[in-house]
């Protein structure tokens, strides 16, 4: 069996890692061997987003990187759909698997579409319900065309419902909960990022930013000078910057500069992201991934966004939205803060009732073999 994974970013690097496991043991279960041959678009191309990860995460290089880069979203699509259209017809291979929302995801659908090969869509379901935002057209799409549909919670399995796809769609867990359960005690052995920042033994919070509803547009300083002053009247907090918020940052805020508590880092590695993110007091980020990662490791999350596709992390208690307001922001900083006994106590967060048992990968290629088999 062959099948070909289309990644392009970091979320897929991590979500591709377990799967790719899982499919490397399949033989030794007991079922046909799997080939898989992973497809790089490129669409995160800065070694930090990207080198990094597949390092890390011990995942075997990509056959092939497209090199696609940046670019406005109907001219990245449309070149991530010729490359990927060559790719499989040189490959010819029996499924295309492809991840989460990205424009590699919406790419790898439509040119497996096109070529009539099945397709697994992992991550499938999810909405926003905000037809505003790029990744929830590529969300829809990608479900509607897959022929296996892979969801992470009960949640996603409704809306699959709703859009009559209940037929071809399987509950099977979060694959992002495996990759935690596997990588964070390997990011409490490998990573430095603690001593690095000087933070052992500190309190602080993470903060991430990069989509574009907050990045292109009027609400960038009113988020940036938010941090700032979260920063300033709370607890140091840490901002790795995605290279495409350092570009709207010099382009759409030139004169910002960081307070002093507020450290601006480069993107780390994920296991570095991991530590991070598990030590810290609060996280605050307009990032889907990073809810959930927050939410599994038992740190309470600050989402700078009025919706999420995400809502087992709001009803389990471990999510806050709060929109792009300041005082909002900074009124949820300090409730969180608050209920902290004290700076070593979190709160305890349930994600198998949400996410399932962290096996999801093994169900997802037992599936898949299946499917194939039949």
């Amino acid at each position: 069996m062959r099948t070909v994974s289309i990644v392009g970013a970091r979320p897929q690097f991590v979500k591709l890692a377990p799967v790719s496991r899982a499919m490397s043991c399949a033989q030794d279960q007991g079922r046909p061997a799997i080939e898989d041959f992973i497809v790089h678009t490129g669409q995160h191309y800065d070694p930090g987003l990207s080198d990094i990860f597949f390092s890390e995460l011990d995942i075997p290089a990509p056959g092939i990187d497209l090199n696609i880069g940046s670019g406005a979203h109907g001219e990245q699509t449309a070149r991530m759909l010729q490359g990927i259209e060559r790719v499989l017809l040189d490959i010819q291979p029996d499924m295309v698997v492809i991840y989460g929302d990205t424009n590699s995801t919406l790419a790898g659908a439509l040119a497996a579409s096109k070529l009539h090969i099945p397709i697994a869509h992992i991550e499938a379901g999810l909405r926003s319900f905000d037809r505003a935002m790029p990744e929830e057209i590529n969300r829809v799409v990608s479900d509607h065309v897959s022929d296996i549909l892979f969801a992470p919670t009960t949640t996603a399995m409704e809306n699959l419902g709703n859009e009559h796809l209940s037929d071809r769609s399987i509950l099977v867990g979060d694959v992002m909960l495996d990759a935690i359960r596997f990588n964070s005690s390997l990011s409490l052995l490998k990573s430095k990022i603690l001593d690095k920042l000087q933070l052992e033994g500190q309190r602080y919070g993470v903060a991430t930013l990069h989509r574009a509803a907050n990045t292109d547009s009027g609400r960038l300083r009113l988020l940036l000078d938010s941090l700032n002053r979260v920063a300033s009247d709370y607890l140091p907090v840490v901002f790795p910057v995605h290279p495409r918020t350092v570009a709207r940052i010099s382009t759409e805020c030139p004169d910002w500069k960081p307070g002093p508590r507020l450290m601006v880092v480069d993107p780390v590695g994920y296991l570095d992201m991991i530590r991070l993110t598990e030590i810290a007091s609060v996280v605050l980020t307009d990032s889907g991934g990073l809810q959930k990662e927050a939410f599994f490791l038992n740190t309470p999350c600050i989402t700078l966004r009025d919706e999420t596709e995400w809502p087992e992390t709001v009803d389990g208690g471990g999510n806050i939205l709060v929109g792009t307001s300041q005082d909002k922001i900074h009124q949820a900083v300090g409730k969180v803060l608050s209920l902290a006994a004290d700076g070593d106590s979190k709160p305890s967060f349930s994600a198998e009732k949400y996410f399932g048992d962290g096996d999801a990968a093994g169900k997802i290629v037992a599936e898949i073999a299946d499917f194939l088999s039949r």
